[in-house]
């Protein structure tokens, strides 16, 4: 049987006039406004003690809304064989140079074909445990559409030692990026605070209120080709799209990256051109330093080829 929660929501002024799927969207951010859309048509959700299902009920200021909400039971994930770039390997840790288009884990409507499948197959039931079946042995996530180097934990001590050092900023992770624009100096660092957009629960913004959580990433120049600029990032702390938002806030948005930069793309670009380049941790057993690099992918490669003979013709 699945067990239900119920999250019980009082409305205040500020949110009176929402319409009640994006109201409640806002307040339980985990979840879509789809899902509470079919939550309403089930009559799951009770506006002052009375079931409401319509979606475009507007909220009103006192009105005590109670949702009734399933609790989501975690699918079974399936190994499977599927050829991974493993850069380094032992019994702790599992270093991988991951390819564009891979998603990290398994997700809603996605459980097939991620690096989580493939590890699985590779490792076994031996991965961690720590983040869950979705999860195992994920101790970090680089985004869909961003190439280059993952690290995973084969055991438990190993994902703890790990995670610890990324709390502590101790992890190198240098990425390569290509953004728009030249940028004026030869190096930076952008200290600007990262969470969730405040219109489109998809995207990541700079925050200066109570949902921005510290951000930090260092930027230096690489190489110039006049409308556009090769540069090394490299975190100090891990947001979700950290590079991506930084550079765009800094009005340098990568090349590729539609969801933060310009729908238009240039040089053949097909995704953000963004790949972690550079790994380095101290090792969960030895406890010495090992860093790892990767070479460029063959696409981000080309699109680094056209830059440099465009600019050779300018």
């Amino acid at each position: 049987m699945i067990e239900e929660k119920i999250f019980k929501i009082d409305v205040e002024k500020e949110n009176e006039g929402e319409r009640i799927d994006s109201f409640l969207a806002s307040k339980i951010s985990e979840r879509s406004r789809s899902f509470f859309q079919k939550l309403l048509d089930e009559g799951m959700v009770l506006v002052n003690g009375s079931v409401c299902d319509s979606k475009k009920y507007k909220v009103k200021a006192l009105d005590i809304i109670e949702v009734e909400m399933p609790e989501a039971k975690e699918p079974d994930i399936i190994p499977e064989d599927i050829s991974l770039d493993i850069v380094y390997e032992d019994d702790d840790v599992l270093v991988i140079n991951k390819p564009a288009g891979m998603v990290v884990h398994p997700a809603a409507g996605n459980y097939t074909g991620t690096l989580v499948n493939a590890i699985m197959h590779h490792c076994g039931d031996r991965l961690s445990s720590i983040n869950g079946v979705i999860r195992p042995g994920i101790v970090h996530r680089i985004d869909k559409d961003t190439s280059g180097l993952l690290m995973v934990a084969k055991n438990d001590a190993a994902h703890n030692s790990l995670a610890q050092q990324l709390a502590e900023h101790s992890i190198t992770r240098k990425y390569v990026a290509i953004v728009w624009d030249n940028l004026k100096e030869n190096d930076g660092i952008v200290d600007a605070p990262i969470g969730r957009h405040p219109k489109d629960r998809k995207k990541q913004s700079v925050m200066y209120d109570d949902t921005g959580k510290r951000a930090v990433t260092h930027w230096r120049v690489l190489e110039r080709f006049g409308s556009f600029t090769l540069v090394e990032c490299q975190l100090e702390t891990g947001r979700t799209h950290q590079i991506r938002v930084h550079m765009a806030y800094i009005k340098h948005p990568l090349l590729g990256d539609s969801v933060y930069g310009p729908a238009k793309s240039a040089a053949g670009a097909k995704r953000q051109m963004l790949h972690a380049k550079t790994l380095g941790f101290v090792h969960p057993s030895t406890g010495k330093y090992i860093e790892f690099d990767s070479q460029l992918p063959e696409d981000f490669s080309e699109v680094l080829n056209k830059l440099r003979k465009q600019n050779e013709q300018n």
